[in-house]
């Protein structure tokens, strides 16, 4: 009896793990969605930086959501600000950051996964990655211009 209902347990536990594999269809009313091989990277630019919009169009007015894969490398922005604040969530690395002017990557403050950061409207700033590819998810309202900052 007990190698019977263990038996049972098993097949049930198995049925239910089967069941489970199985995506459920979603109703495209209620939910958008993309898997992460489905979200579109742009190529990599001379920074070392990688986009994809996933909300919005940062070039035009309005809210939009970006994320931003700096390639490990040493590769960093040069100092420049925006016209409005972006909040930052850092998802994957340590994202590296900077203020002011003068470009030195070797006085950057880490910000581990997990980190929330705000850059605020034009207030000058600079960032990357080091030794790990690093990846973000910036939001804001557009237009998410970048204007150059004078480096002393």
């Amino acid at each position: 009896m007990k190698l019977a209902s263990t038996a049972f347990a098993t097949l049930l536990t198995l049925s239910a793990a089967t069941g489970m594999a199985a995506a459920a269809e979603l109703n495209p009313a209620a939910v958008a969605y993309k898997l992460p091989d489905q979200i579109p990277w742009g190529p990599v630019n001379a920074a070392g930086a990688q986009s994809a919009a996933v909300v919005g169009d940062p070039a035009k007015p309005g809210f939009y959501m970006v994320y931003i894969k700096w390639t490990k490398g040493n590769h960093f922005s040069r100092p420049h600000f925006h016209p409005n604040d972006r909040f930052i969530v850092v998802l994957q690395g340590t994202w590296w950051v900077g203020t002011g002017p003068k470009f030195d990557p070797a006085n950057t403050t880490p910000m581990p996964a997990g980190s929330f950061v705000t850059h605020f409207a034009k207030q000058v700033h600079w960032d990357g990655a080091k030794d790990e590819d690093t990846i973000l998810l910036i939001t804001g309202e557009g237009p998410a211009t970048s204007t150059a900052a004078e480096e002393k």
